[in-house]
């Protein structure tokens, strides 16, 4: 039996956060929920959802989740896999199953949980997203022979392979982080299609012209930084 821990990072997500834990498989061992800066109930709502709870007063994506990683370090027992899933109920936990399968059944380094247009709620990706996307994974195939075909946030990977990436970005270029140092350490990656619904609450990324602008340019950035490394 594969240990899995699961890392949420959750920002204000009071609305949100119990529903996600609440409908996480039972073969995961920990949900770790790192507080970033929550103003709200988050905190008490994870708690009584049955989550570990860490805060993380540095604000952005990438400082959460390299928390709950820094929380993980120091356990006696490693886990064999990790998984990130977002706070806000617009992914289906429940389709932790599907993410997971490739790395149980065939061995595979990472996954990444594909919001395909079939399976998506209407509205629940602003065009700016769908846009960022298409450009994001386009020019990693050009650049890179990539096959991904999206950033999404609901991934899984072996816990030593995230270890060896040697994550270090702090906010919204995390996930196409980890995806550009899998391809370059030839990591083997696949992608699972994935359910996915308007989340709960307002989006502190696309949902603002500041956080949109931010994270692409973010993400265009660390591509164009590995395309000359």
């Amino acid at each position: 039996m594969k240990n899995i821990k699961v890392i949420i990072p959750a920002f204000n997500e009071a609305d949100s956060i119990a529903h996600v834990i609440q409908e996480i498989p039972d073969l995961v061992s920990e949900v770790i929920v790192v507080n970033n800066n929550s103003t709200d109930d988050t905190v008490k709502n994870a708690q009584n959802a049955g989550a570990t709870v860490l805060t993380e007063n540095r604000m952005g994506y990438g400082n959460a989740c390299l928390c709950g990683m820094d929380y993980i370090a120091q356990q006696s027992k490693s886990p064999d896999i990790i998984v990130f899933i977002d706070g806000d109920y617009s992914d289906y936990p429940e389709d932790m199953h599907q993410v997971l399968a490739p790395i149980l059944e065939k061995d595979i380094d990472l996954v990444i949980g594909a919001r395909v247009k079939q399976l998506r709620e209407g509205g629940s990706m602003t065009p700016q997203q769908v846009f960022g996307n298409w450009l994001a994974t386009t020019l990693m195939r050009i650049m890179f022979r990539a096959k991904f075909t999206d950033l999404g946030p609901f991934r899984a990977i072996k816990y030593q392979k995230l270890l060896d990436l040697n994550m270090e970005d702090k906010t919204y270029g995390w996930t196409v982080e980890m995806q550009l140092k899998a391809l370059k350490q030839r990591l083997t990656c696949a992608e699972v299609p994935v359910r996915y619904k308007k989340r709960i609450g307002v989006s502190k990324v696309s949902g603002t012209v500041k956080g949109t602008i931010f994270a692409g340019v973010k993400i265009l950035g660390w591509i164009f930084k590995y395309s000359f490394t």
